[in-house]
């Protein structure tokens, strides 16, 4: 082993601890912002595990994508929704622990066969390729141009759908009830008191 592959397996070990430990502190941590912050962390380990896969174009994307959008907007989206809520024990709350261990142990077996099955060893004889972006590219417009559509019209979907849903808060209040009948309750978390920052 030379001094580069000794260098890229360390920083696949840190890489891959800080990805679990962050990944443990997202379910585990009882502040949401906390979880947030460290979902963040988990983001920009994935990117440097594409980095080390010489995945220049792919990591990149996912600290813009993931880091700057996704990660920003949960944070921003915690912090502008300034509301509590007392949480009721729900009813029969041993059925949906009962179905979360269920299921996380199916995505477990899943994903474990999908690693055992994989046929890992890489063809050292393949040249690779110049620019993973072109590459990318031509796929994307070529062998894969209906998935790539269809995920644009899907992200089309959810942008006009968030629209609706962020205008429906202000509608709501203005709604006309119908003779003979009760107006719907608005629906309102109780405001949060502000303090002064001492």
């Amino acid at each position: 082993m030379n001094l580069a592959e000794g260098v890229q397996l360390v920083s696949l070990i840190i890489l891959s601890v800080m990805m679990l430990g962050a990944a443990l502190g997202v379910v585990l941590f009882e502040s949401i912002v906390y979880s947030a912050f460290t979902l963040g962390a988990v983001f920009i380990s994935i990117a440097g595990l594409y980095i080390l896969l010489n995945a220049d174009f792919v990591s990149a994307a996912q600290i813009l994508v993931y880091v700057g959008a996704v990660n920003v907007l949960i944070l921003f989206a915690i912090m502008l929704v300034n509301k509590t809520e007392e949480f009721k024990p729900l009813p029969r709350r041993w059925i949906r622990k009962v179905s979360t261990a269920f299921v996380s142990l199916a995505l477990f077996t899943l994903l474990a066969t999908m690693v055992l099955q994989t046929n890992w060893p890489v063809d050292v004889t393949l040249t690779p390729p110049a620019s993973s972006v072109e590459t990318i590219g031509i796929h994307f417009f070529t062998d894969y141009l209906l998935p790539f559509e269809l995920a644009s019209i899907l992200l089309l979907m959810a942008l006009v759908g968030a629209v609706v849903l962020a205008r429906r808060e202000t509608i709501i209040g203005e709604e006309t009830a119908i003779v003979g009948e009760e107006p719907a309750p608005v629906l309102e978390l109780p405001e949060r008191p502000k303090e002064p920052i001492a």
